[in-house]
């Protein structure tokens, strides 16, 4: 798979962190906020963005989803900052430049709370080897729109509002669409399995489970 890194390195001493890294993968998706940090031998690994769940527990908000392409994802970026600290260069180039456009699939549930605009949680998986979690769909009052991941920042913008940028987006605006298109049509489809089954079990028959979206590889 094509993917570009750009790397910045963080100068301050004493600091476990060294630097930080994005991606975009097949001129398609941006991952942002990737975190090249130290260990106590000074070896060096990268973090993908996470947040912290109910538990404390450190939860990624993308990532890859297998080893090997880890491995891969996780050297290339390493590679970026040392060619930065060697010739200045931020951008680094994996992959062949004709690669065919970035496949992905998409899985989505159905999601109903009081009070909440949610209506659906949905994963995407590009290339079948990186995840991208945290995906919202929300019904908006123009209709259903997607959510990408986001973080909130120091800064207040219009109407003394809080501003939020997105960790991981579509970098065009053909792609944003596909993805869109994609995620709706899959909780369409997902919505109407949970109607189904609701109908089938109140006429006494317990159907087994089948949401052809949720047949994804996982963590």
């Amino acid at each position: 798979m094509k993917y570009e890194i750009t790397v910045g390195e963080v100068q301050a001493q004493n600091s476990s962190v060294k630097g930080y890294a994005s991606v975009v993968f097949g001129d398609s998706f941006k991952v942002s906020n990737i975190a090249i940090l130290a260990d106590r031998n000074n070896r060096l690994y990268i973090s993908m963005p996470h947040y912290k769940n109910q538990d404390k527990k450190k939860k990624d908000i993308c990532y890859p989803t297998t080893k090997s392409f880890h491995g891969e994802l996780e050297a290339n970026i390493l590679l970026s900052l040392e060619n930065l600290q060697q010739t200045g260069q931020k951008k680094y180039l994996v992959g062949d430049g004709q690669d065919m456009e970035l496949p992905f699939t998409v899985a989505v549930t159905p999601f109903e709370k009081e009070n909440s605009s949610i209506r659906g949680l949905a994963r995407i998986y590009l290339d079948e080897c990186f995840a991208v979690s945290n995906i919202s769909l929300i019904m908006g009052k123009n209709g259903m729109f997607v959510s990408m991941p986001s973080y909130k920042t120091n800064q207040i913008g219009e109407n003394n509002k809080e501003v939020y940028r997105d960790i991981c987006y579509p970098v065009t605006g053909e792609f944003r669409e596909k993805v869109n298109n994609m995620l709706t049509a899959a909780y369409e489809r997902a919505v109407a399995k949970v109607q189904e089954n609701v109908l089938a079990q109140a006429d006494g028959f317990v159907p087994t489970q089948d949401f052809p979206d949720m047949g994804l590889p996982a963590r």
